[in-house]
């Protein structure tokens, strides 16, 4: 048995083979040690800038349903701060905040790293006529509430292109966003989770581990909002108001 993370000595603290109190408290960013962590090497000053972006854009978006049951569970247990953050990231799945993980599957299954740059368009014709022969939707495109272009997955581009991370896996994610759009005769614009799944690609991640960004940001926004719950407290209010909204029907005695 081996790990190369870390190792915790009488007198120091090894992180990835650096010291962690005199080689990286007070010179390393959190940006910077995530790619310590998570792909073994110091990123340089272009990827450590792309990383902030990742882990800051999912931060908040709202009274979104993982805060909103983040602020239930503190209300209803105060004592456990850990619980309400667990709540919030409990449900990042398909639907919420998971789907980067799933658009980097097929991102990188798609277009393995290294493939010529001709390969993206037979790559996306592929992806697109496979989903819809199966009636799947594609993970990473379309969105409910910025239907006509997610403005997150935009400036996450121009960041990517301006800090030389936009590789194969954006150039066939926004090549798949223009096929399937043109397919339904109505926008599917990439969206936020298909964006961080792309440019997590092309840096190096493995798409198991792509859903992280989504789950660091979500900590801190669900901490803003339990800290919120906690100074001007609404999930009683909430929760009058669906037992004020939803109808109770009795079932029917002989049903």
């Amino acid at each position: 048995m081996r790990t190369r993370l870390g190792k915790a000595d009488p007198d120091r603290i090894l992180v990835r083979g650096h010291d962690l109190t005199r080689d990286l408290l007070g010179s390393t960013t959190y940006a910077q040690m995530v790619a310590l962590i998570l792909l073994g090497r110091r990123p340089t000053a272009a990827e450590a800038r792309m990383l902030d972006a990742l882990l800051i854009v999912l931060v908040e978006h709202g009274l979104v349903k993982p805060v909103v049951a983040a602020r239930f569970v503190y209300s209803n247990a105060p004592e456990s701060l850990q619980a309400a953050v667990a709540a919030a990231l409990l449900g990042a799945g398909s639907r919420h905040l998971g789907s980067s993980e799933w658009a980097a599957r097929w991102l990188q299954e798609a277009l393995p790293a290294g493939a010529p740059a001709e390969a993206v368009e037979a790559a996306a014709v592929r992806v697109v006529e496979e989903h819809g022969t199966r009636g799947a939707r594609i993970a990473g495109i379309g969105h409910r509430t910025h239907a006509g272009g997610d403005p997150r997955a935009e400036r996450l581009f121009e960041i990517a292109r301006e800090t030389g991370t936009y590789g194969q896996s954006c150039a066939l994610l926004e090549r798949v966003s223009a096929l399937a759009s043109e397919g339904v005769g109505r926008p599917l614009p990439v969206n936020v989770t298909g964006a961080i799944a792309a440019i997590a690609s092309d840096m190096g991640f493995r798409w198991q581990i792509t859903r992280a960004f989504a789950l660091i940001g979500r900590v801190l926004g669900a901490l803003g909002h339990i800290q919120e719950e906690m100074d001007e407290p609404i999930a009683d209010e909430l929760i009058r108001l669906i037992q004020r909204s939803v109808d109770y029907e009795s079932a029917d005695a002989e049903g």
